[in-house]
Parts: C-alpha cells; sequence; structure tokens
C-alpha cells in the first residue's frame, strides 16, 4: 500500500543515501516523457524540502529542457539490494548551469568532475512510498567510470565542444539553455 509523506523523513534520507541509482523523470507540455537512469555519487538531501543532484555530460540533456518549460520533476529510488522499497519525490526543480552564481557552492558538495553541466535544485512538496515485493534483486558491483574519464580526458574546453554540437536540444527540438543565451 502506498504512503504519502509531506516532507522527506529521516527513514527516507537514509534509504535515498544507500541507493547507487536513482531515476529522473520529466517532461514538456507536448513531445517525449524523459526517465533516466542517474548515480555516480551526484545526489543529496539537504533538507526536508530539498534535493540537489548533478548532472553530468552526456548524451541527452531532457531534464534540463524539460524545466525550462513546465517546472516540474520526480525522482524515484528502488530498493535492488535490500529493504523492498519504491520511493519517489515530486516537486519543482530550478537548473543551474556552471555560469549561474548559486552553481560553485552547490557543486561543492560533490567530488570533482570536469563534466558538470547542470545542478538541479528540487523543492519536494511529496513523497511517496510503495512495497517494492515486485522490485527484483540486483547486486551493486560499483560505479562506472566511463562518463568521468570521457570528460577528463576531453577537457574543459572539449567538453564545451560536445554542449555546443550536442547539448543544446533536447530530442523534441527544445532549448536546453546548456549555454549562455548570446541576446542576455
Amino acid at each position: 500500500m502506498a504512503k504519502q509523506f509531506d516532507s522527506i523523513t529521516e527513514d527516507h534520507r537514509k534509504f535515498i543515501e544507500t541507493q547507487h541509482m536513482f531515476f529522473c523523470g520529466s517532461a514538456a507540455e507536448t513531445g517525449r516523457v524523459n526517465i533516466s537512469p542517474k548515480g555516480m555519487d551526484s545526489l543529496r538531501v539537504l533538507g526536508p524540502h530539498r534535493i540537489i543532484w548533478r548532472n553530468l555530460t552526456g548524451s541527452g540533456n531532457e531534464t534540463a529542457a524539460h524545466l525550462a518549460r513546465i517546472n516540474r520533476m520526480t525522482l524515484m529510488w528502488c530498493g535492488f539490494e535490500a529493504r523492498p522499497m519504491i520511493m519517489r519525490a515530486y516537486g519543482s526543480a530550478r537548473t543551474l548551469h556552471p555560469r549561474d552564481a548559486a552553481f560553485d557552492a552547490l557543486n561543492a558538495h560533490f567530488p570533482p568532475d570536469p563534466g558538470a553541466r547542470q545542478i538541479y535544485d528540487m523543492t519536494v512538496d511529496l513523497m511517496q512510498t510503495s512495497c517494492g515485493y515486485a522490485v527484483p534483486f540486483y547486486e551493486h558491483k560499483g560505479p562506472r567510470e566511463v562518463l568521468h574519464h570521457w570528460a577528463r580526458d576531453k577537457g574543459p574546453d572539449g567538453v564545451a565542444t560536445y554542449w555546443q554540437d550536442r547539448n543544446q536540444h533536447s530530442i523534441d527540438g527544445l532549448p536546453t539553455h546548456v549555454l549562455a543565451d548570446p541576446d542576455a
């Protein structure tokens, strides 16, 4: 049976901190709904209504495009290893890019990574848990370091070129604002 909460409890925070992966869901008013798996020590609970997570440079940039249109986000965790639970955080989020004043302070919550592209600062207005009894067991064998090495090998200029060439629009053609607006 699903249970709903108006904030992140201490039990929720502890469950989140033991998970190696989470999923992010977002959508604009039209087009595709995006659900992405995330990992790599990229999420922090900062309070009963606040979660930040760092998005690294990758092949898509859907969440940034969606949040620019409709400010809503869902995060989900599944207890794959021990505790059978599915947990979702519902809310709104703001997108911070490296050029934004608050980016460095929030990015300091995470290990350094040359591919840091955005930080999402989420205000949680609803938490929901459900049993997770149908979620299979999976054994965590460790993080993949491929993305970190890719960004390090590209260097700052190479990562910026990648953003220019491949991260400016969602798959539905919506702008991601990964680069500074030249008209601003």
